[in-house]
C-alpha cells in the first residue's frame, strides 16, 4: 500500500510539474528552447525535434545545470579540455579533418618539389638547421645512432639530409604508399638498404615498437593530428625510446591560439599549446628553438627537443 500511495505521489509530482510548464506565461517551446540554448549553439546541425521528444525536461535541466557547469571548471583546471575544444572547433570533424588530409597528399607529386611546396629553395636551410638541432642531442651521454625513426617522412627528405649521415638504420613512415616506394626505389638510392622498415600508416594508427629508436623524428607532421591523437601517439613513442632517446617536432607555428590550414588540412598551433600537449604527454621539453632564415611570409618553424 505504502509503495502504491508513493507511486501515486510521484505521478502527481510529475504531472504538477508538466502542468507548471504548460501553464507558465512564456509560449509553447520557449522553455525547452532556453534550457537547450547551450546545445543548440555548441552543435548547431542537431536534430532539435529528436531532442526535444527523446530528453526530459529533467534531463535537460542536468545537462545545463551540472554537465555545462563541470565543464567550465575543467576548462579552467586542465588546460588540456581546452585544447581538445578549441581542435574541435576548427577542424569540423574528426574524420574529415583526416580524410582532406589524405586526399591532398594523394595528389602531391613525389618529389622535393612535391614535399616542399613553393619553397623547395629553402630546403638546404632546413636541413642545416635541423642537423644542427640533433647534434645537440647525440653523443656519449646522450642519445646513441643505432637506430631513427622518420614520421610523416615522404619520399624522405629529411632522411637522406639529416638521419642517415648519423644513424646505423633507420625505419619510416608515411600514409602516402607513393612516397615510400619512391623513397625506395629512387630517392635515397644506395643508402635505401639501411631502412629496416617502411610503415604505411596514418600516425594516429601507429604503435612504434618498443624501446627501439633513439631519436624518433616528426617533421611537419604534428600539425595533422588532433590534439588527443598527437598526445596519444606521443606517449606510444616514448615507450619506443632507448635509454637517453630524444624525439624532435619540428613544425609551424601560430603566432596566436591556433589555426586551421584548409588546403592540407592542417592545424597550426601555438607554441605554447605544443608544449602543453607534450607536458600532458608525460614529457620533459629539453630544448626549443626557431628555425632562422627562412622569408618571413612563412608561419614561424620551431624545432622541440623531449624525453
Amino acid at each position: 500500500m505504502d509503495t502504491a500511495l508513493d507511486t501515486d505521489k510521484a505521478r502527481m509530482s510529475l504531472e504538477d510539474t508538466k502542468r507548471a510548464v504548460v501553464s507558465s506565461s512564456s509560449p509553447p517551446n520557449m522553455e525547452f528552447q532556453a534550457l537547450h540554448q547551450a546545445h543548440r549553439d555548441r552543435w548547431k546541425n542537431t536534430d532539435v525535434s529528436m531532442c526535444r521528444h527523446s530528453l526530459s525536461f529533467h534531463l535537460h535541466h542536468s545537462l545545463r545545470m551540472e554537465f555545462f557547469a563541470s565543464f567550465l571548471y575543467l576548462l579552467e583546471q586542465i588546460p588540456l579540455v581546452k585544447l581538445f575544444a578549441v581542435t574541435c572547433e576548427k577542424i569540423k570533424g574528426e574524420k574529415y579533418f583526416y580524410y582532406k588530409a589524405q586526399q591532398f597528399y594523394e595528389d602531391v607529386e613525389p618529389s622535393e618539389e612535391g614535399m616542399m611546396g613553393d619553397f623547395v629553395e629553402i630546403s638546404h636551410i632546413d636541413l642545416e638547421g635541423s642537423r644542427n638541432f640533433l647534434n645537440r642531442f647525440i653523443g656519449p651521454g646522450k642519445a646513441d645512432t643505432k637506430c631513427a625513426l622518420d614520421c610523416g617522412c615522404g619520399i624522405g627528405r629529411v632522411s637522406k639530409g639529416v638521419l642517415l649521415p648519423i644513424f646505423e638504420t633507420m625505419e619510416m613512415c608515411d600514409m602516402i604508399e607513393a612516397f615510400l616506394l619512391h623513397a625506395h626505389e629512387e630517392y635515397l638510392g644506395d643508402d635505401a638498404d639501411r631502412i629496416e622498415t617502411y610503415y604505411c600508416y596514418n600516425l594516429q594508427e601507429l604503435t612504434p615498437p618498443s624501446r627501439k629508436y633513439d631519436v624518433i623524428w616528426m617533421q611537419w607532421c604534428a600539425c595533422h593530428l588532433t590534439d588527443r591523437d598527437l598526445m596519444q601517439f606521443l606517449m606510444r613513442c616514448k615507450k619506443s625510446l632507448r635509454p637517453n632517446g630524444v624525439i624532435i617536432i619540428k613544425d609551424n607555428m601560430a603566432r596566436k591560439g591556433c589555426k586551421l590550414d584548409p588546403i592540407d588540412s592542417s592545424i597550426i598551433r601555438h607554441l605554447d599549446i605544443m608544449k602543453d600537449i607534450i607536458f600532458k604527454a608525460g614529457l620533459k621539453v629539453l630544448a626549443v628553438e626557431k628555425q632562422e632564415g627562412f622569408p618571413d611570409v612563412i608561419v614561424p618553424v620551431w624545432m622541440i627537443a623531449m624525453q
